[in-house]
């Protein structure tokens, strides 16, 4: 199977081509920005561009975006439809023209917005709560969702969506404290890509994608309110490393991302959740 990826230079699509790599795919990566990943130098905007590289691909992972920094640092409203919106739409019609099968797009848990905000409780985000986006942002990449509902068909283009959760480079304590509940690593996401790809869609689909939460629903009150203790009760021993790492615990966590339907549909089975990311900062401490 040979995989276009799109936003390789990116974190996750650099993850994604490392990923496939490792397997023995081919695949070809496309970035504006060079980089060591990125094979072609290309603008998904460029509806004629895109039409002539797809032309011997079986696969597309579409994870080049404007993100929600870039919200922050006022880019114009119309660049977040041109890139989000009208380049997965030229994508999505390249791909169908040229007979290509499946077609992963990476959105975000972002376009649940105002939906994760509750004042007494944390609140459990799995695919069946309705997205309420909060800026261009989460309204393009919502768009571009529906894009591939769309073009969805069982017999010929398998699109599917992936909700990624926060990977960032933050402070190490908050990485951490993310992990808990909101925070992904990117080589956990790029497996659910890859995951995604070999899969057989008889219909379209949504999946989050996050690290493994400890947490149930029936512990959502608690968490919004005061969770340090909960996780300690969950963890034995993580009061000590917290002290050593010179961490704080969370004082109020107000999501949970529930990642149940990509395990039992895809086989997603996220290996760098909170205990390991805590375990791999002690061990470098005390190298």
């Amino acid at each position: 199977m040979n995989c276009i990826v799109t936003g390789s230079s990116g974190r996750l699509g650099r993850a994604v081509i490392e990923l496939l790599h490792a397997e023995g795919m081919p695949c070809t990566g496309i970035d504006l920005t060079p980089s060591e990943h990125t094979d072609i130098e290309a603008d998904i905007r460029d509806a004629e561009a895109i039409q002539s590289l797809l032309n011997d691909a079986d696969a597309v992972i579409h994870t080049a975006a404007l993100h929600g920094y870039h919200v922050d640092r006022n880019y114009p409203e119309a660049e977040f439809v041109r890139t989000n919106v009208l380049g997965t739409a030229y994508l999505l019609n390249a791909a169908r023209a040229h007979g290509i099968r499946r077609f992963v797009y990476t959105s975000s848990t972002s376009v649940y917005g105002e939906a994760m905000s509750q004042p007494d409780r944390a609140v459990w985000v799995d695919e069946d709560l309705t997205p309420q986006p909060r800026d261009i942002y989460d309204a393009t990449k919502l768009a571009a969702e529906q894009l591939c509902r769309l073009y969805f068909d069982p017999g010929s283009l398998q699109t599917c969506v992936l909700r990624v959760s926060r990977f960032m480079d933050e402070p190490l304590n908050d990485i951490a404290n993310y992990r808990l509940y909101r925070g992904l690593d990117e080589r956990d996401g790029a497996r659910a890509h890859l995951l995604a790809i070999r899969h057989e869609h008889e219909r379209f689909e949504i999946y989050n994608i996050s690290n493994r939460s400890p947490f149930s629903r029936n512990q959502l009150a608690e968490l919004k309110t005061g969770p340090a203790g909960l996780v300690k009760s969950l963890f034995s021993g993580i009061e000590d490393s917290y002290s050593r790492l010179d961490w704080q615990l969370p004082e109020s966590i107000d999501r949970v991302y529930a990642i149940d339907k990509a395990e039992r549909l895809l086989g997603y089975d996220p290996v760098h959740n909170f205990t390991a990311y805590v375990e791999q900062q002690l061990q470098q401490l005390n190298s």
